[in-house]
């Protein structure tokens, strides 16, 4: 459904959250390493994440990554695939059809529809917050 590389930004900002509540900046090796990428890959993803203000960057010798514990609640799943994939998910056609909308509509136009809906909302309202919440209550896992 979405990309390697936001599979890998949602899976960074999740490690970055925890990290971040527990008072700890991480570096690029300790991002990579946790979410099993390869760190050239995982250093253009965090730049991406870093210009679109969902982590922030802290150089220096105790620099690193994090986030705002505080602000956790408002970084939302959205915020990271906008910032990585963009907003296709959302327009562009579920067959790779380049001409596809309401007016000249394909096969499966129609019976996505709902489900993009749904899928929108889901990703407008799940924030960070949630996502280390169920981790950390057993209710889920970031790692295998």
């Amino acid at each position: 459904m979405f990309s390697k590389a936001c599979e890998y930004g949602i899976k960074a900002c999740v490690f970055i959250a925890q990290e971040s509540v527990a008072g700890k900046r991480v570096n690029l090796k300790q991002i990579s390493k946790s979410i099993n990428s390869p760190e050239a890959y995982t250093a253009k993803i965090l730049q991406q994440l870093v210009r679109s203000n969902v982590i922030a960057s802290v150089k220096g010798k105790m620099g690193g990554f994090e986030m705002d514990p505080d602000h956790l609640n408002e970084v939302k799943l959205v915020h990271i695939i906008k910032a990585i994939d963009g907003d296709g998910l959302y327009h562009s056609c579920i067959l790779g059809l380049v001409e596809c909308d309401a007016k000249k509509p394909c096969a499966l136009h129609s019976r996505v529809f709902e489900i993009r809906n749904d899928l929108r909302k889901m990703l407008e309202q799940t924030s960070m917050f949630n996502l280390i919440d169920d981790i950390e209550n057993g209710l889920a896992f970031l790692k295998h």
